[in-house]
């Protein structure tokens, strides 16, 4: 019979080899879920992981790898903030798309301006803002009411993506486009917000990004506010001992993951994607969580799994037009990596062992 037997202290080892058995058991059921569905499993992994590395065409897809990373990595850092702390903000994807449609609003409301590089730091204020207050529900709830904090963020999810629609079809809707849904362009606004005139693409998000793994990491290693979160979520009634408030740590997490997740939709609103329209947002806000238990909630390990699903994207494309593998493949084959994670990650408290059944 085999058992679990509870560990007397954490596996070092699979603390930190967790990560990367998942990624290879994730290959392994991919290459068994391409071939079920007709296609080379070797050379679909193949195009999802070696192709926008160094393939012919490498050039145009690195730069990509940092522009589809980037607002994976700011969500996740946000999330990994509660999620060190026992706070469940689930709901990044609506906080991300209520940002993008603060930060464009102002845009908008400017458009034409000249003075572009004025602009973008108002739609930045405007977009972590607007991410801000949208998690500000969930945390007030929480705070006031005890309410459960991951069912109002997810629930505001739906919420957000009925502003986004309503605002494509109605306020933000482009008065020169002839009827159809969609905001005015915003990539006028390219020359403040990227460097898309060199030829790569690259937008501030990606700065942003950087920055904000080099400010977790100081905050989680340096500052006695990132020992109080870990302690949260560690040993609650220890924190609540040492003088530390559930409350304001609370609306500090939620708060903060809510900014970080409204400047990611900004800058993907003012970029890659330009406007404002009913199918803007792409699942980041979800795709993070996967992100930040990847990089084992650790800055350095969320800038490499924000990588890696990054990799994942940019390689399903490649997959899906190469080989014509279906979307809904490349999702599962995401989602199957957190999930893969999350069942190898019970070796890192519980061991194997082997037990031989009671003699009758």
């Amino acid at each position: 019979m085999i058992i679990l037997e509870k560990r007397p202290q954490a596996s070092q080892f699979w603390s930190y080899g967790a990560p990367i058995v998942a990624v290879f058991v994730t290959m392994i059921f991919g290459a068994v879920l391409f071939a079920a569905l007709g296609k080379p499993p070797i050379e679909a992994l193949s195009k999802i992981f070696w192709e926008p590395l160094f393939g012919e065409f490498n050039f145009f897809y690195l730069p990509q790898l940092l522009i589809k990373g980037a607002p994976l990595v700011a969500i996740a850092l946000g999330l990994s903030l509660g999620f060190k702390a026992g706070i469940w903000n689930i709901g990044a994807e609506g906080q991300y798309i209520i940002g993008a449609l603060c930060g464009a609003a102002v845009g908008l409301a400017l458009y034409p301006m000249e003075a572009r590089w004025l602009v973008l730091p108002a739609m930045l204020i405007a977009g972590a803002f607007g991410g801000f207050a949208w998690a500000m529900i969930p945390g007030i709830l929480r705070v006031k009411f005890n309410t459960n904090e991951i069912l109002v963020s997810l629930m505001l999810v739906y919420v957000a993506e009925q502003l986004l629609a309503a605002m494509a079809l109605g306020a933000m809707k482009n008065p020169e486009g002839m009827g159809f849904p969609g905001s005015r362009n915003l990539s006028q606004y390219s020359s403040a917000s990227s460097w898309i005139d060199q030829g790569h693409g690259m937008h501030w998000g990606v700065v942003i990004a950087l920055i904000a793994v080099i400010f977790a990491y100081i905050l989680f290693t340096r500052h006695i506010l990132g020992f109080q979160i870990k302690l949260a979520g560690q040993a609650p009634r220890a924190a609540a001992f040492s003088g530390v408030s559930p409350a304001r740590l609370v609306l500090f997490c939620l708060g903060t993951s809510g900014a970080l997740a409204g400047i990611a939709g900004l800058t993907e609103v003012s970029g890659p994607a330009g406007v404002v329209s009913i199918d803007f947002n792409v699942g980041y806000g979800f795709t993070a969580i996967i992100v930040a238990f990847l990089g084992r909630l650790h800055p350095v390990g969320i800038l490499m799994a924000g990588a890696l699903m990054a990799l994942t994207y940019i390689g399903g494309d490649v997959a899906q037009s190469s080989l014509g593998l279906p979307k809904a493949a490349i999702q599962v084959f995401q989602g199957t990596l957190l999930f893969s994670l999350l069942g190898i990650d019970v070796l890192t408290n519980y061991r194997v062992r082997m037990k031989r059944g009671a003699v009758a």
